[in-house]
């Protein structure tokens, strides 16, 4: 089994293609995508117009649920201009994606963890604001009951790949285009990739062994940072510019 997986596209429809493209380039057919399509002040309609033909297995991340589980007016900065974007059928399309789900009986599919999509899985944020690598007691915790030999998470937009004590694997792939971001939740923090790089990971099973390799592609991310700075986020324009917040 060889597959690509994708997460927190965040409207960024010149990072998916460009993603896209790489993964048809490594000569792979399947691909999961694990929420968070959407939202962002960049162009909703073009990336879920993609998201829509494209033969791939998904789940719905907070930001997608936040289009759908409330009115546009009680939506944050990055949800109120996404929903804006889209028409009922995207809408219903949206809303027909499961949080979770099993991909092919093996590899376990979710956004943040199994049983909320906005509690960070593989990281930690400290009350100084300090974001870092979880405690594998934490880590394991959030993977009781689940069989598969695969895990994939999202939500941090931070590649990661964890391996448990009884050889079981978690991956997030980080994000794909959003490669920084600020938050209050639990604590203030800033997320940073430290590159504008579009990201994705391939994941292979060989041997019967899991193996994970990050993809960093790129792309014209300066016409995203434009973008996102004309729709008033000057962090998101710095962090789609350069990877980093300031």
């Amino acid at each position: 089994m060889r597959f690509a997986a994708i997460a927190d596209v965040h409207g960024n429809y010149l990072a998916l293609e460009a993603v896209l493209s790489d993964i048809r380039a490594q000569g792979i057919a399947d691909i999961v995508n694990l929420g968070d399509m959407l939202s962002g002040p960049l162009d909703a309609r073009r990336t879920i117009e993609i998201l829509m033909t494209l033969d791939a297995v998904h789940v719905l991340g907070n930001h997608d649920r936040y289009l759908l589980d409330r009115a546009p007016e009680q939506m944050g900065s990055w949800d109120r201009p996404a929903h804006a974007q889209l028409n009922a059928a995207q809408l219903d399309w949206l809303r027909a994606q499961p949080m979770t789900r099993v991909f092919r009986d093996q590899v376990f599919l979710c956004h943040a963890t199994p049983n909320s999509d906005e509690v960070y899985w593989l990281d930690t944020v400290h009350p100084d604001g300090t974001v870092a690598l979880s405690p594998l007691d934490r880590i394991e915790q959030f993977a009781q009951g689940i069989t598969q030999s695969l895990i994939l998470c999202a939500h941090t937009h931070l590649a990661r790949a964890v391996r448990l004590r009884d050889g079981r694997l978690i991956v997030n792939p980080g994000s794909v285009g959003s490669p920084g971001y600020r938050d209050k939740h639990p604590y203030p923090h800033v997320v940073e990739a430290g590159t504008p790089h579009a990201r994705y990971a391939i994941l292979e099973l060989a041997d019967g062994a899991w193996q994970v390799t990050f993809r960093h592609v790129v792309y014209d991310n300066e016409a995203m940072a434009a973008l996102a700075r004309r729709n008033g986020q000057p962090e998101l324009a710095n962090a789609l510019a350069t990877g980093w917040i300031g």
